[in-house]
């Protein structure tokens, strides 16, 4: 009986592993109450600290084939130069809206409406942009302030983190 639990455990684990990482999530924690005395705390993560070395080699070797930057004597310079209008790191844009939570995103109230906003829209501060559902909730996710939807950064059913871009508002 002990390794029929243990087989399940890991098959449990096995599929935790994968929710993960089909959902493109950083982190479940779960715990299974199997009796009074007996449990299962298990907690999946990604390893953060692997990701942002990984990210930054990718943007650095992006930027050697195009032959204009890479030559410039003064590389600071144009790289600053060069984020904003890339936009590489949409987080970082200062017209970024971040989502306020993990869920999913949908981009109008319901299948077969038209989305809230699309690129070009104008909107006004408190504008619904888009919804984000967490844990059965609805949650209309309010423009920050007025300006000119530039780009939309997520996929209408696409799972989001807390934090993660959603779309660049200027």
């Amino acid at each position: 009986m002990p390794n029929k639990s243990h087989d399940d455990d890991v098959a449990f684990i096995k599929a935790l592993a994968e929710l993960l990482n089909d959902n493109d999530l950083t982190e479940l924690q779960v715990k299974r109450d199997y009796g009074e005395d007996d449990s299962l705390n298990v907690r999946v993560s990604r390893r953060q600290e692997a990701a942002p070395q990984v990210t930054a080699p990718i943007p650095s070797a992006a930027a050697p084939p195009p032959t204009p930057p890479a030559p410039a004597p003064t590389g600071a310079e144009p790289a600053s130069a060069e984020a904003p209008e890339t936009v590489e790191d949409p987080a970082s844009h200062p017209g970024a809206v971040t989502s306020p939570m993990v869920g999913t995103v949908y981009m109008q109230a319901e299948p077969g409406a038209p989305a809230f906003v699309n690129p070009g829209d104008q909107v006004s501060e408190g504008d619904t942009l888009l919804i984000i559902e967490a844990m059965k909730t609805m949650n209309h996710i309010p423009a920050p302030r007025a300006g000119t939807v530039k780009r939309i950064l997520v996929e209408d059913g696409a799972a989001v983190e807390y934090g993660a871009p959603l779309m660049i508002i200027e």
